[in-house]
């Protein structure tokens, strides 16, 4: 399992307020393509266009195999076959003073349901596209390394690398 601790240095450090728990997949279809979503935000972190998993928080009573379950359903619309837990990340969010628990799962689309967005976060996905994960290795690669896109990229590079290499 990959297992990193990440420092925010982008932002102007705060003392950490609180912690989030955050559950995430690397979601492949039959044909090996992964899900990732393209993020447009404008707020305080930035306004800026990047690529991220499939996930959310972990809601009280939850683990994170039913979390990353629930925002798969919601934010894809699919029914999901857990493969194995691949990475438990920490990073930082020093803007609001958030400390991030990341657990990623590397799943299987096995059914469909209704997409259903429900959170604030949700509203951020502009698309969501299917590629192999070489193409998603690319898309990282040449995100840009600033604000908000730079720390997803440094969480979410080094998974899906790990990714990768556990399906060879």
């Amino acid at each position: 399992m990959l297992k990193l601790h990440l420092k925010d240095n982008q932002f102007e450090k705060k003392p950490v307020n609180h912690v989030r728990e955050i559950a995430r997949a690397i979601v492949l279809d039959d044909e090996n393509r992964a899900a990732i979503h393209l993020i447009n935000r404008n707020d305080i972190f930035a306004n800026q266009r990047y690529y991220e998993t499939p996930g959310g928080g972990i809601d009280e009573g939850e683990t994170p195999a039913q979390a990353v379950k629930r925002e798969c359903e919601e934010e894809l619309g699919c029914i999901i076959e857990i493969i194995d837990e691949i990475a438990d990340i920490t990073d930082y969010y020093n803007l609001v003073g958030r400390e991030n628990h990341n657990h990623y799962f590397l799943a299987r689309k096995v059914g469909e349901c209704p997409k259903h967005f429900v959170s604030k976060g949700d509203s951020l996905i502009e698309k969501t596209i299917w590629v192999s994960l070489d193409e998603a290795l690319d898309l990282y690669s040449n995100m840009d390394d600033t604000k908000v896109s730079g720390l997803v990229k440094q969480r979410e590079l080094p998974v899906l690398i790990y990714a990768k290499n556990q399906i060879r």
